[in-house]
């Protein structure tokens, strides 16, 4: 997955949170490793029982993973987005985590959404096609 990036700044994070930020950075490297489908069902299998995040909880997780990531910080979107909805899951919320192309030019992307809406992206997203998604069930929202 790769969208033209800068690095994004980072934030202060007290030590309990870098200590969780890391936490959720090694994981999601380890699990980007699987094929798709798999990550996809692993992650399916981490949102149930979470409650649906809010803008602020998803933003503040990926601001976390970026501070302590020099790749989730810069072109490593897969392991941010994978990052971000793990560390809220750990607070017992889950963001919409999504993947997706364009075509013109060819870019693939990897996000987290909330209410339909990307979190923390800079760019336009309207030209992404989303392919694939772990959104809570609507059995799981409260």
């Amino acid at each position: 997955m790769s969208m033209p990036v800068t690095y994004e700044p980072g934030v202060r994070l007290s030590w309990h949170r870098q200590v969780t930020a890391r936490w959720a950075v090694v994981t999601a490297r380890l699990l980007i490793l699987l094929p798709p489908r798999r990550l996809a069902r692993v992650l399916r299998l981490l949102s149930k029982g979470a409650r649906p995040a809010t803008t602020a909880q998803a933003l503040s997780a990926r601001q976390a993973a970026v501070t302590v990531s020099a790749r989730c910080s810069g072109q490593g979107c897969l392991q941010r987005s994978v990052a971000t909805v793990l560390q809220c899951r750990l607070w017992g919320r889950w963001p919409d985590w999504c993947t997706g192309i364009r075509t013109q030019p060819f870019r693939a992307h990897a996000w987290v959404e909330v209410d339909g809406v990307a979190v923390g992206e800079q760019g336009d997203m309207t030209p992404y096609h989303t392919t694939m998604t772990v959104r809570l069930r609507p059995g799981n929202r409260s």
